[in-house]
C-alpha cells in the first residue's frame, strides 16, 4: 500500500494488524513482552496509548516500544500526545476529533511521518485532509469496552458506507476479535485495530497470527 504525497519521506506502512496498546491489559504479561509477541505474530503497526500514564512513565513506555518497533521494521504511532511521539522518534501519530488539528500536528511532526485521524460520524468524513492524514481510523464498528468515551457503534452495514467516501487507508476499530475480523475486512477495511484481542489474551503471539490469518483469508 503506497503512502499519499503528505508523507514521501517514510517508507510505505501496512495497516492490516494494528495493536493499540492498553497498560491495563498488558499489564499482567508487560507492556514490552506483549508487544514484542504481538510483532511475532505479525502485527503490522503498533500505537501506543496511555490516556492515564503521567508524562515521565509514558515517556519511558514510547521509548523501549519505540526501540523494539525499530527493531522489527514495524512503525510505532503514538495516540494524541505529540510531544511524547517526537521525544521518542516514534513513525506517527494519531489524533482524534477533539486532538490537535491534523494540520498543525502536520506542520509539527513534519512531512516524513505518518498521521492518522479517528472518525466516528459521516459528518466528520467531510472534514478529513488527504494532504494531510495518511489513514482513518473508522470506528468503532462494534461495541467496545475499551475506551469509555467510544460513540455509538455503527455497524458492518454502515462501516461499508462511510468506508467508500474514504480516499486514504482505513483501519476499523472497535470490538473486533478473531471471528469478526473476516467481515470487516470483507466489508471494505484496509485493516483492524485490535485492544483486547491481542493485549487481554494469554499468548498475544498467537493471537496475533489468528487475527492475520483471517485477515489475510478474507482478502480476494
Amino acid at each position: 500500500m503506497t503512502r499519499p504525497s503528505c508523507g514521501i519521506g517514510h517508507p510505505a506502512f501496512d495497516p492490516s494488524l494494528y495493536l493499540v496498546t492498553d497498560p491495563v491489559l498488558c499489564a499482567a504479561g508487560g507492556l514490552a513482552e506483549t508487544v514484542a509477541a504481538a510483532i511475532a505474530g505479525g502485527v503490522t503497526m503498533i500505537q501506543y496509548r496511555a490516556k492515564d500514564r503521567d508524562l515521565r512513565s509514558a515517556l519511558a513506555e514510547a521509548a523501549t516500544l519505540a526501540e523494539l518497533a525499530k527493531q522489527a521494521g514495524v512503525p510505532l504511532i503514538v495516540n494524541d500526545r505529540l510531544d511524547i511521539a517526537l521525544a521518542v522518534d516514534a513513525d506517527g501519530l494519531h489524533v482524534g476529533q477533539f486532538d490537535m488539528p491534523p494540520e498543525i500536528a502536520r506542520g509539527l511532526l513534519g512531512a516524513d511521518k505518518i498521521l492518522g485521524i479517528s472518525v466516528s460520524r459521516p459528518a466528520e468524513i467531510e472534514t478529513i485532509d488527504p494532504a494531510m492524514v495518511d489513514y482513518v481510523g473508522l470506528g468503532p464498528v462494534f461495541a467496545t469496552a475499551t475506551k469509555g468515551d467510544a460513540a455509538a457503534p455503527l455497524g458492518l452495514q454502515q462501516f461499508a458506507k462511510l468506508r467508500q467516501r474514504i480516499l486514504l487507508p482505513v483501519v476499523a476499530i472497535g470490538g473486533i476479535g478473531h471471528e469478526r475480523a473476516s467481515a470487516v475486512i470483507q466489508a471494505g477495511a484496509d485493516g483492524i485495530a485490535v485492544v483486547s484481542a491481542i493485549c487481554g489474551t494469554a499468548d498475544p503471539a498467537a493471537a496475533a497470527r489468528q487475527l492475520k490469518k483471517s485477515i489475510l483469508d478474507a482478502r480476494p
